[in-house]
């Protein structure tokens, strides 16, 4: 029976492609992930506290408004865990970190200062991930690193976090009302020297609070062996191209840049952007008001 179901599948993709060269040849099994549960999200994250090292800091003491340029992902911290009676369910709770590019403006006719600081969102998530009672070994471990509290008896699902780039809503500039400030989680050491010291948490005249829309992709998988039709040997047709020792020779294969030259007109332009909205509609879209 299921290789009557492969043979119509194959069939019926032939039949897409609108070729009948390819035939199903074999039923193979393959290990892949497979995914169990996913969810998108999109998530309005208002008055977000940036937080700055000590030069960021003193600029931003002396500021009247600021405005927010960018942001962008650093990194996103995963942990998993079983929900207590619920099998086969577990939550996934995520930490984001988000670079925060400012301009600031220290009187109101003044040119920009540039400044870059941290942002920190916490979230939570429940999602079905099956149930694994197996130890997993692979080939090629060392006999010397045997670590027997390493080796769970329940195997957890991997847990996966896709992230598109933030936007940037607002930013403003209020007083720091609170003498201490405590971000809730551990700045990894790596985004502490990236951004060249350690955060300024307390004794601060100004704080910068931004609000971020957010679109993410969360999914539960597990290893599995899975059957399915095979037709052939993936055998790549195309050739390689060797690079050339002569850069003049590789600069005359590039095309010409004419849009460069000549900028796109108005009618082109609007109809590019015709999917999108202004800020004043499409800000609020994703805030969800």
């Amino acid at each position: 029976m299921s290789e009557n179901l492969f043979s119509a599948t194959a069939n019926s993709q032939n039949c897409a492609n609108g070729s009948s060269s390819g035939s199903f040849r074999e039923a193979v099994c393959i290990d892949a992930f497979r995914v169990y549960d996913s969810c998108a999200d999109k998530d309005c994250l208002q008055d977000l506290r940036v937080y700055f090292t000590e030069a960021g800091q003193h600029v931003i003491d002396q500021a009247c408004t600021a405005r927010i340029k960018n942001a962008e992902v650093l990194t996103v911290y995963v942990d998993i865990d079983p929900v207590p009676f619920n099998k086969g369910f577990y939550s996934v709770d995520m930490t984001f970190f988000f670079e925060v590019n400012l301009d600031v403006f220290l009187s109101p006719a003044a040119c920009p200062v540039n400044v870059t600081g941290l942002s920190v969102y916490s979230k939570k998530v429940i999602l079905f991930g099956s149930e694994g009672k197996v130890k997993v070994f692979n080939s090629g471990a060392c006999y010397d690193d045997i670590d027997l509290n390493s080796s769970p008896v329940r195997n957890l699902p991997k847990a996966t976090v896709q992230v598109a780039e933030p936007i940037g809503l607002s930013a403003k500039v209020c007083c720091d009302n609170h003498d201490s400030c405590d971000i809730g989680c551990h700045i990894p050491e790596s985004i502490s020297k990236k951004f060249g010291g350690e955060f300024q948490l307390r004794n601060n005249s100004n704080a910068v609070f931004v609000t971020l829309g957010m679109f993410t992709i969360v999914q539960l998988e597990r290893n599995v062996q899975m059957l399915v039709p095979s037709y052939d040997f993936c055998i790549p047709e195309k050739e390689c191209v060797t690079t050339a020792d002569n850069p003049c020779e590789l600069f005359n294969r590039l095309e010409f840049p004419t849009d460069e030259f000549f900028p796109p007109r108005s009618t082109e332009t609007n109809n590019d952007n015709s999917g999108s909205a202004g800020c004043g509609c499409g800000c609020s879209n994703v805030c969800g008001n």
